[in-house]
């Protein structure tokens, strides 16, 4: 049995992150409906159009065919759970926040795999292409952050 390789795995999750983006792609709308606030409406807008570049630049970039990812299966499902669950509650603002951050870190932290290992294989310019990604991936986990904590916690907080 041959011994499979980084040059394996690479590709491999590739494919994986290609098809996290895609399913996000659809999750990202629900969650902007459920959303009460217009700012995180807005950021879930934000990061949906930014997902949207995201997953046509590794079709650019990348002869990937499609690949069901398992990891990130339920990760969107709990998203699109909140609203039905914390409807018109207070919490409901905070629960997108959160689920949006575990799709949000969960790109992180494949991304920022890939960067390393395009790196590690000598591949140079696709490790800065998957840096620009890992860049507005962490950049809009910290807008998140933000607006969680300028305004949607205390919100919460104030309406206990």
């Amino acid at each position: 049995m041959k011994t499979r390789t980084l040059d394996d795995l690479f590709p491999d999750l590739l494919r994986d992150v290609w098809y996290a983006g895609r399913k996000i792609l659809k999750a990202l709308p629900e969650m902007a409906c459920g959303a009460q606030s217009a700012d995180l409406k807005a950021a879930f807008e934000k990061h949906r159009d930014d997902t949207e570049i995201h997953v046509e630049r590794l079709q650019q970039v990348f002869d990937i065919p499609g690949k069901t990812c398992p990891a990130i299966e339920g990760i969107p499902d709990e998203g699109e759970e909140v609203p039905e669950a914390f409807k018109e509650s207070p919490a409901l603002d905070a629960g997108l926040v959160a689920a949006a951050q575990a799709v949000a870190h969960y790109e992180i932290s494949r991304y920022g795999s890939l960067r390393n290992w395009a790196k590690t294989l000598g591949q140079g310019e696709i490790a800065e292409i998957l840096q620009t990604t890992l860049d507005e991936e962490e950049k809009t986990d910290d807008a998140l952050t933000a607006l969680a904590d300028r305004s949607i916690n205390r919100a919460v907080l104030k309406a206990a």
